[in-house]
């Protein structure tokens, strides 16, 4: 077990983490890879994989052989979403460039009565992440 994570004997002696699939629809067809990080602690063909699955909404995260991603990875409705992969958002299976930064002001009102003017604020410093297809995000710094 690792951080509350169990893995599997494969017969032979050996711990091998649980397969990448919905724990609800028990299939791999229907999933969106969302993030892959390492685990320190492992082997680096162990990584953690965080998923959601378009069939019911299911949303999961644990450890998986880095080799069972391929197949889920390869899907061409993989490339349309953003993928966090280590420290890279990957998007149109293409890292993302930085493409400058921005100060944003969140404010909201500081009374919900009507005619009330006066708003609390707070400043943001984002980092614009840009794609070569012109999809762009921001994240705070």
């Amino acid at each position: 077990m690792v951080s509350g994570f169990h893995f599997r004997g494969d017969g032979a002696g050996r711990h091998r983490v649980p397969p990448v699939m919905c724990g609800n629809c028990g299939t791999d067809r229907y999933l969106i890879i969302r993030s892959v990080t390492d685990m320190p602690a492992q082997p680096p063909e162990v990584v953690l994989v965080s998923y959601t699955c378009s069939r019911c909404g299911t949303f999961d995260e644990h450890p998986a052989q880095a080799v069972d991603l391929n197949q889920v990875l390869a899907r061409p409705e993989q490339a349309a979403d953003v993928l966090i992969l280590g420290s890279n958002y990957m998007h149109c299976r293409q890292p993302m460039e930085q493409a400058g930064s921005e100060l944003r002001k969140l404010s909201v009102p500081v009374s919900t009565e009507e005619g009330a003017k006066d708003a609390l604020g707070v400043y943001l410093s984002t980092r614009v992440l840009r794609c070569d297809c012109g999809f762009q995000m921001e994240l705070p710094e």
